[in-house]
């Protein structure tokens, strides 16, 4: 059974420039979101040298154990969203993660700084989905890619702006304070802190702004759920060990099948681990497989349509395997520049925070924008034209991140590092503009939540971690640190043939599934309203 009803409205209403500044608020909490997250990136170095940490590591730290918690408490706060107030999600996860950021700044060790990132994880879970569901009704659909590039656009300026500050305070801090700091804090230490606090005051700022009717845009409203909290706690009893086991009883689903899961996802990870010796990488990863697949488990015998129109459609599974690929590159590259630069380089972290910091921001909100018009225009020509923006993605960044890191020179990296950000950067409102295109509305922060949890596993979870360990395996045999790193971002381009696969068999399956969503939403049982239909 659905969680809501729908009913009939006879025509969108848009809001005016009120929903422009919704967009511009959201878009500046999506900014607060990678500057805590990505600013890792220009203190590895500092980190490893102060923990004694390895380059497999800091990839596990950036990526893992934080995409484990973001991706698993993700779906049980999309749900919520789904349901209850979407402005007071955001803004309570933010008020979350911008204080776990600022206690990273506290850490004396490598597991209570992994503790406090596994705490900035499950904050910045409840940001997308719920803000994913917000514009999609502030916005009518036929500019919801580019409404979403824009959110998006977020990530660029963030990692941008995180990168800048974090290499501006070390640089500051070891200056000012060259030894006896105040409090023994290091200067990675107090970069925390500085970029943690203001979004304790940002989440008060988001909790003014005004909820839209769900699915408005659509002439498809949804009716006011009557216990929200009541389906978190379903959705986070379905997530968590142990408990997931008791909602699988009560709704019968097949606990023998479960356990083969379980035990199936146990060897992968036992082998991987005799493979490369991360113990806490294929732990993590296989617990966040393992509770993502009991989650649909019941997720199948719940909410029948919203699982039915989800996995029913190849487009939307081929759609959120192509793209998180691509992440797997971006996210991989985008943690490692910093550390190559100043490794091959030996540049200083404020010289290079500053300039690919500032690349960053500049080419991936060139990117992401006209990624996300391009898409638009190109879905008014065809069915599939969005899904084409991503074998321009592919194409264009082979070629720039192979130059970036194989620069002859520290400005020739400059230089390449913002044109690699233009064709790197140019689909993220691609996958979930499809997701809600292809489901019903009362399901579209669920759905943005599922590809955002495979997104963070493929893209964040391994991209990092996959690039350090080859790094690690690479100096093992006799490189140097700096060409270690260089072959192990090269090597990594070698997912894009998977890439390229995914995104044929999304092409050839978008038409028809998109065509098809109402009828497909009927024969599920999903109550329609006439109109529409």
């Amino acid at each position: 059974m659905s969680d809501e009803a729908t009913t009939e409205v006879p025509e969108y209403r848009s809001d005016g420039a009120y929903k422009h500044y919704v967009l511009t608020v959201l878009i500046i909490v999506y900014i607060f979101n990678f500057i805590d997250r990505n600013i890792l990136s220009i203190l590895a170095e500092d980190i490893k040298a102060d923990l004694g940490a390895t380059d497999a590591e800091m990839g596990f730290l950036y990526g893992t154990v934080f995409a484990v918690f973001y991706a698993v408490f993700g779906i049980p706060l999309a749900r919520f969203a789904d349901v209850w107030v979407r402005r007071s999600v955001i803004s309570g996860g933010l008020l979350f993660w911008s204080v776990m950021t600022a206690l990273s700044g506290m850490a004396r060790s490598f597991p209570m700084l992994a503790a406090c990132r596994i705490g900035v994880g499950i904050g910045e879970a409840s940001a997308s989905p719920a803000a994913y569901s917000m514009l999609s009704d502030y916005y009518p659909p036929r500019v919801r890619a580019t409404v979403i590039a824009l959110y998006s656009s977020g990530v660029y300026i963030g990692g941008g702006i995180g990168l800048f500050l974090g290499g501006f305070i070390l640089d500051f801090w070891t200056t000012a304070y060259p030894v006896d700091a105040p409090f023994g804090l290091k200067g990675w230490h107090v970069a925390f802190m500085v970029v943690g606090f203001p979004g304790i005051f940002m989440a008060a700022w988001v909790r003014t702004l005004r909820e839209p009717v769900r699915g408005i845009s659509e002439g498809l409203v949804a009716e006011k759920h009557p216990a929200p909290f009541k389906v978190l706690a379903t959705e986070l009893a379905a997530m968590l060990p142990l408990l997931n086991l008791v909602g699988l009883v009560r709704y019968k689903a097949s606990l023998s099948l479960n356990a083969i899961a379980a035990v199936a996802i146990a060897l992968v990870c036992w082998g991987l681990i005799l493979l490369t010796g991360s113990v806490a990488q294929w732990i993590a990863l296989g617990l966040g497989a393992y509770v993502t697949f009991s989650w649909g488990q019941s997720l199948k015998v719940r909410d029948p349509a919203t699982f039915g129109m989800m996995f029913h459609s190849k487009a939307f599974v081929y759609t959120m395997l192509a793209f998180p690929t691509i992440s797997f590159v971006t996210y991989g590259t985008g943690f490692w520049t910093a550390p190559l630069l100043m490794r091959v380089h030996g540049a200083s972290p404020m010289e290079v925070g500053l300039y690919i910091g500032l690349g960053s921001a500049l080419g991936g909100l060139i990117g992401v924008t006209c990624g996300g018009f391009l898409a638009d225009r190109l879905k008014l020509r065809m069915a599939h034209g969005r899904i084409l923006v991503g074998y321009i993605a592919v194409i264009g960044t082979v070629p720039l991140v192979l130059w970036l890191i194989y620069a002859p020179s520290l400005v020739v990296a400059f230089w390449v590092n913002f044109f690699y950000h233009i064709p790197s950067s140019i689909w993220p409102g691609i996958p979930p503009s499809t997701a809600n295109d292809l489901v019903m509305p009362r399901m579209r922060a669920v759905a943005g939540a599922y590809y955002i949890l495979v997104n963070t596993f493929i893209g964040l979870a391994l991209g990092p971690y996959v690039m350090g360990q080859l790094s690690d395996v690479y100096a093992a045999s006799g490189m140097n640190e700096a060409d270690a790193l260089r072959a192990a971002i090269a090597s990594s381009l070698l997912i894009f043939v998977a890439t390229l696969f995914f995104l044929v068999m999304a092409t050839r399956h978008l038409p028809k599934d998109e065509a098809t969503r109402l009828e497909r939403a009927k024969a599920l049982g999903e109550p329609i309203p006439s109109a529409a239909g």
